[in-house]
């Protein structure tokens, strides 16, 4: 037998198999890829784990978790047992979804960015930015620009409006990933926009936000669903890191 010959087949075996077990690493490695890319509960529907009342270790009574979903109820909000609702961790570069709705007249927001530091800032939305939750023919704001339901709360003004009626279930999703930040509602975009470079500055500066100067500034940071002193409900609340 010629011995180059066999070397040659040696070398083909060694290398098939080399490929053979380079796939079947790839192919365990899929599960692990996708399971971080995959959206994650923030909200189990019957506790209130991974969240907290800014500035405090627990959370308020006004709080409440009914039938998987979590309700403001302003009635329970005595003795100082209100506050925004902020996760426990922070986060950068993220994809999140959640349903709401609100009571007739009502008004709430969904904070995110927020550096919670409440010795320095005494609210959440002294350094984050807001997506408006709002009855906008019911609530005073539905008729200042900029503050209607959908919007970036008095700096970006939404595209389209393609809010549901008062008391129907809303689907939000804030998408922000590198400075480039999106909201959609039920399935539409309605706000595009770019954070942190000069525009943004300008956007700030003619702002209620502009005497803040960390306001907006911060990349990573808590999310919170906010205490406007009216009912609304939130459900199906989850997150996907970028």
């Amino acid at each position: 037998m010629d011995i180059n010959l066999k070397k040659n087949e040696i070398f083909k075996l060694l290398k098939m198999k080399k490929i053979n077990i380079t796939v079947i690493l790839l192919v365990l490695m899929m599960p692990i890829a996708n399971a971080q890319n995959e959206f994650k509960s923030l909200f189990d529907g019957k506790t209130t784990n991974g969240w907290h009342t800014y500035g405090k270790s627990t959370v308020g009574n006004a709080w409440k978790v009914e039938n998987g979903t979590l309700h403001f109820d302003p009635s329970a909000k005595e003795n100082n047992q209100g506050g925004d609702l902020v996760t426990d961790k922070e986060y950068s570069n993220f994809h999140l979804k959640l349903d709401w709705k609100v009571a007739p007249k009502s008004n709430s927001g969904i904070i995110f960015y927020i550096n919670e530091d409440p010795i320095k800032y005494k609210n959440t939305y002294e350094t984050g930015l807001e997506m408006q939750v709002l009855d906008n023919d019911g609530h005073p704001d539905g008729k200042i620009d900029k503050h209607r339901a959908g919007n970036l709360y008095d700096l970006v003004k939404g595209d389209v409006e393609p809010v549901k009626a008062v008391g129907e279930w809303n689907t939000a999703e804030i998408i922000s990933n590198n400075g480039q930040l999106t909201f959609i509602l039920n399935g539409v975009e309605v706000v595009k926009t770019t954070l942190w470079d000069n525009e943004w500055k300008e956007l700030v500066a003619g702002s209620k936000f502009a005497a803040w100067k960390d306001f907006g500034t911060f990349k990573k940071g808590k999310i919170a669903l906010q205490d406007h002193g009216d009912n609304v409900w939130y459900r199906n609340i989850l997150i996907k890191k970028l």
